[in-house]
């Protein structure tokens, strides 16, 4: 049986599914967390490919949030050169809180709207 914390993010998740849909105009930015990293990518959900994607693991130097900053911005950045401006947030069953909300600040702040 998994944990409480297991079955909350599961239900959140399942909330969300059916309302997210990522095409080529307005791809679905994907958060994954780890314990050590973060990754971040845009997914047209048409074909199943990744349009752009970021992570912070060659990032050596500054604290996990301003990592997941500067995934956003990368992400950004990546996105903008594939000329896609908007975006459907798809925060995977986390909690918008800390690194999460750290990602999707930067990739507001580079120049993404969702």
């Amino acid at each position: 049986m998994p944990s409480q914390k297991v079955q909350a993010k599961n239900r959140r998740h399942q909330r969300s599914i059916g309302r997210m849909h990522g095409t080529v105009d307005k791809p679905r930015l994907v958060i994954y967390r780890s314990n050590t990293a973060m990754y971040a990518q845009l997914i047209d959900d048409n074909t199943g490919k990744a349009l752009a994607a970021a992570s912070d693991m060659k990032m050596k130097s500054g604290t996990k949030m301003e990592k997941a900053k500067n995934v956003g911005t990368d992400l950004a950045k990546k996105a903008l050169e594939a000329k896609i401006t908007t975006c459907v947030f798809d925060r995977n069953g986390l909690k918008y809180h800390g690194r999460v909300k750290a990602v999707a600040e930067g990739a507001r702040e580079g120049g993404l709207k969702f």
